[in-house]
């Protein structure tokens, strides 16, 4: 199945592991929270019981290998007007949302510490804006 859009994470690859995955779950949240179409219906399996519903397509995950690489991706998704969310390395430090809007703030575009970062939108322009990034191995 092809869908008309694409959800997309870029992740620096020199993130620890535990980051990586962390970074990851909250931008997938970002779409799911931000797209409702982008999920669907709860699951019930045979005992009847209720489980959360996932989003409904694949999400691919890119790695960057240096700064440079990030943020060419995050102009790159910028110019194309894609939907973008933001995991900045300050944001480890954080420990409640308060903070987080408060680290966020005090960053332009261009001087914000990308360590990830999420795009959704129509398929050619993700992968116009991830251009020469590779998956994530």
């Amino acid at each position: 199945m092809e869908f008309e859009n694409k959800i997309a994470i870029v992740l620096k690859n020199d993130l620890m592991d535990w980051q990586k995955l962390n970074v990851a779950a909250f931008l997938a949240s970002s779409i799911a929270i931000q797209f409702p179409e982008t999920h669907g219906a709860k699951f019930v399996n045979a005992s009847q019981s209720e489980y959360l519903p996932f989003i409904k397509q694949p999400i691919f995950i890119y790695k960057a290998n240096d700064k440079a690489q990030i943020d060419r991706a995050f102009l790159r998704a910028k110019q194309r007007e894609l939907n973008i969310g933001i995991y900045t390395n300050p944001l480890f430090a954080t420990k409640n949302e308060a903070e987080n809007h408060l680290v966020i703030a005090k960053s332009t575009d261009e001087n914000q510490d990308l360590v990830g970062i999420i795009v959704y939108g129509d398929n050619r322009k993700v992968n116009k804006a991830l251009d020469g990034l590779k998956f994530h191995g």
